[in-house]
C-alpha cells in the first residue's frame, strides 16, 4: 500500500512538474505565447519608426527656424517673412518634394486643372501646414501665420515616385533625394550666424561652400573639421548616400564611421541640430576635428534628450526597407545572367561585394590604396578607410554619379576603374555585360 501511494505520488509530482514547465515555456504566436509578443513588438517598432523618419523634427526647429529664420525665407516678405519667398515651382525646383498623400483631393483636382499658382510661396506655406512637403514641418501662430520650421530624416533619404507630377506623389522612403540642393535651401537662411561663428569664417564664405555642394550632395564633417574643400579645390561635400537595403550592413555610411543607429545619433542632434545626446571621442580630437572640438558637440546633451527615445524604432524601420527592385526593361536580362557569372568570377567583385548583401559580412572596410582612391573623404573619418558599399538597389540611385563623391560619371567608369586597379583584363563585351549585372541587382 504504501509502494503503491509512492508511485501515485511520483505521478503527481512528474504532472505537477510538466504542468510547471508547459506554463513557463514560450508557445506560439497562435496561443498568444512570447511569438505573439514579438510579432506586436516588431509592428509597434516599424510604425513608431515610420512616423519618426517621415514626421519627428526632435526639436530641430529651435536651430532651423527660431535661429536660422529660415521659415521667413520661405514665406517671403508679403507672408510676414522676409526676400521675395518661395514658390512651389522654386522650392520643386532645389529638389523638395511632395507628398499626394497628404494632399485634399480638391487640392489635387485643382493643382491638375491649373487653378492654383504654383509661382506663389503663399502655396509653399499652405503645403507645409497640410505637413505635404517631404522632410519639412512647418508650426504656426494662433493666427495662421508661420513661427519655425524643422526637418526629418525624410529630408534627405526620401523622395516620391512622381505619381501625380514631377516631384510630387507617393514617398518613397530610404531613396536619397539627390534633386534635394541643401546648401541652396540653407544658404537662403536671414541669420547665417550659427555656421559664420563656428567656423571663423564671413557669410560670403558660408555661401560659397553651400553653393558648391550642388544637388544631392552633403558634407557632414564640415561642423566637425571645418574643411569646405578638398585639396583639389573642389567641394568637400558627398553624395546623399540610400539609406535602404542596410539589413546585415556592418556600417552605414561611405567612410564607415559606425552603424545605422550610431548614424542617426550624429545626424539626429549634430547635423539636423535636434535636441539629444550624442557622444564620440573621436570628434574631441583637435587635431584632426578643430572645430568640434572646441564647440564640444562630440559630447553633446540636449535637454529635452528627443533623440535617444526614438533611436531603436527608427533602427527597426530603416533596417525593414529593402533595396528596390529594378524595373523591368532597365536592363538586359541575357546580359545580366552573363554579367552574374562576370561579377562571382573573373570580376573577382563579389570577393568585397558577397552576395545578397553586396558588401563583406563582418568589417566592411578598405583602405584608400586597395580601392585605388585618394584618401581625402577617408581621412575626415575617424577610420581613415572607406565601406565596401552594398549595391542591391544600385539602378536607383545613379543621379549624381558614383562612388561616395560620386568621381565616376557611370557603372562603365566604375568598371574601368577597377579592371585597371586589379588588372583584371576583362573585355569590353565583360565589362558591358557587368554593367548590365549592376543595373539589374
Amino acid at each position: 500500500m504504501k509502494q503503491r501511494t509512492f508511485v501515485i505520488g511520483s505521478i503527481g509530482v512528474v504532472g505537477l512538474a510538466w504542468a510547471v514547465m508547459a506554463t513557463a515555456a514560450p508557445r506560439h504566436e497562435s496561443d498568444g505565447g512570447y511569438d505573439a509578443v514579438a510579432a506586436l513588438s516588431a509592428r509597434t517598432m516599424f510604425d513608431e519608426g515610420k512616423k519618426t523618419f517621415r514626421y519627428d523634427t526632435f526639436g530641430s526647429e529651435a536651430f532651423w527656424g527660431d535661429t536660422l529664420q529660415l521659415h521667413k525665407a520661405i514665406a517671403g516678405e508679403k507672408n510676414g517673412g522676409v526676400g521675395p519667398g518661395v514658390s512651389p515651382k522654386t522650392a520643386l525646383s532645389v529638389g523638395l518634394k511632395v507628398d499626394s498623400g497628404a494632399l485634399p483631393a480638391s487640392l489635387k483636382k485643382q493643382i491638375a486643372a491649373g487653378k492654383v499658382n504654383l509661382d506663389d510661396p503663399a502655396t509653399t506655406i499652405a503645403l507645409l501646414k497640410l505637413n505635404a512637403v517631404v522632410g519639412v514641418t512647418a508650426f504656426a501662430n494662433p493666427d495662421g501665420s508661420v513661427k519655425s520650421m524643422g526637418i526629418q530624416c525624410a529630408f534627405c533619404h526620401s523622395t516620391v515616385d512622381n505619381s501625380f507630377a514631377s516631384g510630387i506623389g507617393k514617398r518613397l522612403d530610404g531613396w536619397p533625394n539627390r534633386d534635394l540642393n541643401v546648401g541652396a535651401i540653407v544658404s537662403l537662411a536671414p541669420n547665417l550666424k550659427p555656421f559664420t561663428e563656428s567656423l571663423g569664417v564671413d557669410v560670403a564664405t558660408v555661401k560659397k561652400v553651400l553653393a558648391s555642394w550642388g544637388p544631392g550632395r552633403f558634407d557632414a564633417f564640415l561642423n566637425k573639421d571645418g574643411k569646405a574643400f578638398g585639396p583639389d579645390g573642389k567641394q568637400a561635400g558627398t553624395l546623399i548616400p540610400p539609406a535602404f537595403g542596410l539589413a546585415g550592413v556592418d556600417l552605414a555610411t561611405s567612410t564607415g564611421s559606425g552603424s545605422v543607429t550610431y548614424w542617426n545619433a550624429y545626424v539626429g542632434v549634430t547635423e539636423m541640430h535636434g535636441s539629444g545626446t550624442y557622444f564620440d571621442a573621436r570628434f574631441g580630437d583637435k587635431d584632426q576635428y578643430p572645430v568640434a572640438a572646441k564647440s564640444g558637440e562630440w559630447n553633446t546633451r540636449g535637454k529635452p534628450d528627443r533623440v535617444t527615445p526614438k533611436l531603436a524604432a527608427l533602427h527597426f524601420y530603416q533596417l525593414a526597407l529593402p533595396a528596390p527592385k529594378a524595373p523591368a526593361g532597365s536592363y538586359d536580362k541575357v546580359a545580366f545572367e552573363r554579367g552574374k557569372t562576370i561579377f562571382n568570377g573573373a570580376g573577382q567583385c563579389a570577393t568585397c561585394h558577397v552576395p545578397p548583401l553586396y558588401t563583406e559580412p563582418g568589417h566592411n572596410m578598405h583602405t584608400p590604396n586597395e580601392i585605388g582612391v585618394d584618401s581625402f573623404q577617408a581621412d575626415r573619418s575617424p577610420t581613415h578607410m572607406y565601406r565596401t558599399a552594398p549595391l542591391a538597389g544600385l539602378w536607383a540611385h545613379q543621379k549624381g554619379g558614383f562612388f561616395h563623391d560620386g568621381r565616376f560619371a557611370t557603372l562603365l567608369d566604375v568598371v574601368n576603374h577597377y579592371d585597371t586597379q586589379f588588372k583584371l583584363n576583362l573585355s569590353s563585351e565583360n565589362k558591358k555585360d557587368l554593367v548590365e549585372y549592376l543595373k539589374g541587382i
